[in-house]
């Protein structure tokens, strides 16, 4: 059953089309690959089959695996994923890596993520830096309210705080040490060429960063200019290509000692300032 549905996949065009079958099995099996292994010569249980053929014709319409699975990993935790906001990718541990490495471990400081979507920056960072406390600044009320399910999950609801509005709205800037972001950053008239999974599933509001991609950051950058805390940092997930053009807009805004960060596929994938005042 599974080569079957990696046959479908491939010939549909899509990719990891035997990962993709793998995990759809172990998501209907309900138990570890291990067992899955041990099971394999054994009949397929009725239950098992329909969980697992819905699954496959779900996929080749082209939904998310993340959303038929329900969860997806990010920087070693779980987090519930569904429509209500970006699918978290492993090129965005790059930003939690980079946040982290700015936060010593034994200090105590306020981190915020804007635009905190599933929440996965913002609890991976509380995660791993036990002594810091967190608002994720979410204006959608669906990716708000999966933002607070995922940190009551991570047991980080006493850490991990929600605030229901835009980052204009927010009154946070100036009490942060820290703060993280993955903007929208897609040109507007690049949407429709993405992946259907990507176009289809993931809230175009995440998506739709204006005419050049570069509407969001504008914004975030000048206010936190103007808002955040001498030296706080800044740290901005990008686009693969706006690199010169956010470190640009983060030098004219008076940030220092400015960074920036690969992915591991290679690509520019981060940038990261402190807040212009006196030297750190």
């Amino acid at each position: 059953m599974i080569r079957q549905a990696a046959d479908r996949f491939r010939a549909a065009g899509i990719d990891d089309a035997r990962q993709n079958a793998m995990m759809l099995m172990l998501h209907a099996f309900g138990d570890t690959r291990a067992a899955l292994m041990a099971a394999g010569a054994s009949p397929v249980p009725k239950l098992i089959e329909d969980v697992f053929r819905a699954a496959v014709e779900r996929r080749l319409l082209r939904e998310p695996l993340q959303h038929i699975l329900g969860t997806t990993h990010f920087y070693g935790l779980e987090f519930r994923s569904d429509p209500r906001a970006l699918i978290p990718r492993m090129d965005s541990e790059v930003v939690a890596e980079t946040a982290l490495s700015l936060i010593p471990k034994d200090h105590m400081v306020v981190v915020a993520d804007l635009g905190t979507g599933t929440g996965c920056l913002l609890g991976a960072i509380l995660w791993n830096r036990p002594l810091a406390v967190g608002t994720g600044v979410e204006a959608d009320p669906g990716a708000a309210a999966l933002a607070h399910e995922n940190f009551d999950i991570l047991g980080l609801s006493g850490r991990a705080h929600v605030f229901g509005g835009t980052w204009d709205q927010w009154t946070g800037w100036e009490t942060a040490g820290l703060i993280v972001s993955n903007p929208p950053y897609i040109a507007s008239a690049e949407i429709e060429s993405l992946a259907p999974e990507v176009r289809d599933h993931d809230p175009r509001l995440a998506l739709d960063g204006g005419s050049d991609g570069l509407a969001a950051y504008r914004d975030l950058i000048s206010t936190g200019a103007a808002k955040m805390a001498s030296g706080a940092a800044l740290v901005l997930e990008i686009g693969h290509d706006q690199r010169a053009a956010v470190l640009d807009l983060m030098a004219r805004a008076g940030f220092n000692e400015l960074g920036h960060r690969l992915d591991l596929g290679g690509n520019d994938r981060c940038v990261w300032g402190f807040a212009p005042g006196p030297a750190r």
